[in-house]
């Protein structure tokens, strides 16, 4: 197998069967405990529970591994080839309000290089995962084996599905005009948000997913998802990275032309 192994995906997925116990469990919960980061967005106690078993898992089946989490940063093993890298709960603001729009995102990185991803969203009912070289699959309650993923054949943007995060940030990027240059390009364009977007991408559902702000934890699992879907993801200067700042994702046919719009 290419990159990572299917130990390593077998182990992934064990990591999102507990995160998925954990958020459930609290999900809609009266007494769940949210607090305010530095950063003025929300964190629950799930996210950190999520992070904590999470990291203990890994440190006893991969110790040798570094790890990078939104909550608890990076394990500083810089002498690792390897990087875990955690969102616990992509969509935390969803989680707080009863919206079922949110997932855990896991991926694992050699040298750099996407291996091994898991989205799992189990208030939907969804998840998805992938590894390097080997496809990417999604399961869900509609059908009792995985699907195999594949983008859109759509070749052009008046045809295409957008989604475009939130205007507000569009703003603050100095991105605004040129965002809804590109959202008037399209057929349609919504607002999906976070994972969700990028997940429906990779299903064929729509086209075009634009992150006017992300971080490397957002990005790091629906890139190689992506990717293995037949996708394209760069960040809006064009190159090919998950490292956070910015991102755009399609189905590869409209990915140039979107940035001819939409690019930095």
């Amino acid at each position: 197998m290419p990159g990572g192994s299917s130990e390593d995906l077998n182990i992934a997925l064990e990591l999102a069967d507990i995160a998925d116990r954990i958020t459930l469990s609290r999900f809609l919960a009266s007494d769940l405990v949210v607090e305010t980061k530095p950063d003025l967005t929300p964190v629950s106690e799930a996210d950190t529970a999520v992070e904590r078993a999470i990291r203990e898992l890994l440190a006893e089946l991969r110790p040798g591994d570094s790890v990078v989490g939104e909550e608890y940063g990076d394990s500083n093993a810089s002498d690792s080839s390897r990087r875990w890298i955690i969102d616990p709960i992509d969509g935390t603001k969803s989680y707080v309000r009863g919206i079922p729009l949110w997932a855990t995102l896991l991926a694992l990185q050699e040298d750099g290089e996407g291996t091994v991803a898991v989205v799992s969203a189990p208030a939907l009912q969804r998840r998805w995962w992938a590894s390097a070289g080997n496809g990417a699959f999604v399961t869900d309650g509609l059908s009792s084996e995985p699907r195999r993923l594949r983008v859109s054949a759509i070749s052009t943007l008046a045809d295409s599905h957008l989604s475009y995060a939130d205007l507000v940030d569009w703003g603050a990027i100095g991105r605004l005009d040129a965002a809804l240059e590109l959202l008037e390009a399209c057929w349609r364009a919504r607002s999906l948000g976070d994972f969700w977007a990028y997940m429906l991408l990779a299903e064929g559902a729509i086209e075009i997913s634009l992150d006017p702000a992300a971080s490397l934890w957002d990005l790091a699992a629906p890139q190689l998802i992506i990717e293995e879907a037949g996708g394209r993801f760069t960040d809006l200067g064009g190159v090919r990275t998950a490292d956070g700042g910015d991102a755009i994702a399609t189905n590869g046919l409209v990915h140039d032309a979107a940035l001819a719009i939409i690019g930095r």
